[in-house]
């Protein structure tokens, strides 16, 4: 063979083969980082978080859950990740030129978390409003605390917290330790604490239902994965490890 046409050849090749390793390189001993609402910590770290890396050999999730006003804030301010995913519509407005491929995945309400022997006796949310119960709320800024106000509103019904927690995480933690009588969470925040709370529903819920959206981050060095990660959390697989944790349909 002529000699200038092997290197040619060659040179084809490893050209080829260089352009190809960028595709390989998203999709090998890659870090995929996202950032949730807490309330999706279970569901995404315990679930859908494992699935995604079995199905992505070489890549691992590095997650990271607050407050979705916090986390909006963080990447605002140019903090590095891939994916968000926030429990309002709110808090993704406030970024919206920084992402892509955003869409609504879930839904949430809020309900009542009292301590199992439900000390103060709350049965509705009225009862909220009384100088005798402590309770515990998220801080008006984060999407539970969002939640509380619009029910307050609606409701003409309002009650003095003892404190406004960053997250929702926070203040079930409130309740689970017994610092309060009663703390505003999410019905799936209920779900997940299993007996260490009791849930009593309102309904005057219905006037606050929380749509969660989730993005990917448009300088993401991971478009790919991370695509790939908000069309799981879509997917009929994604979609029904939310129903099992009480997260209802956008």
């Amino acid at each position: 063979m002529n000699r200038p046409l092997v290197v040619s050849t060659l040179l084809v090749l490893l050209a080829t083969a260089a352009g190809c390793g960028s595709d390989a390189d998203e999709s090998s001993d890659s870090t995929l980082t996202v950032l949730g609402a807490a309330s999706l910590q279970s569901t995404f770290e315990e679930v859908l978080g494992p699935r995604f890396e079995d199905s992505h050999p070489g890549v691992t999730i590095k997650f990271s859950f607050a407050g979705s006003s916090d986390l909006s804030a963080q990447i605002d301010q140019g903090a590095e990740a891939d994916v968000f995913a926030s429990a309002d519509a709110a808090n993704m407005d406030k970024i919206d030129d920084q992402v892509d491929n955003r869409v609504d995945f879930a839904s949430n309400t809020l309900q009542i978390a009292v301590p199992p022997d439900n000390p103060a006796s709350v049965s509705a949310f009225a009862d909220l409003t009384s100088p005798d119960v402590n309770v515990v709320v998220c801080a008006p800024e984060v999407p539970c605390g969002a939640a509380a106000v619009k029910i307050e509103e609606a409701t003409g019904e309002q009650i003095d917290p003892v404190s406004e927690e960053a997250s929702v995480t926070d203040v079930l933690n409130k309740v689970v330790t017994g610092e309060a009588d009663a703390g505003l969470v999410y019905v799936t925040d209920v779900q997940a604490a299993g007996s260490d709370v009791r849930g009593v529903p309102f309904d005057e819920s219905d006037e606050a239902v929380n749509v969660y959206p989730i993005a990917t981050l448009a300088d993401s060095a991971n478009a790919g994965l991370a695509k790939d990660f908000v069309d799981l959390v879509t997917s009929d697989e994604g979609q029904q490890a939310l129903r099992d944790a009480g997260f209802a349909r956008p």
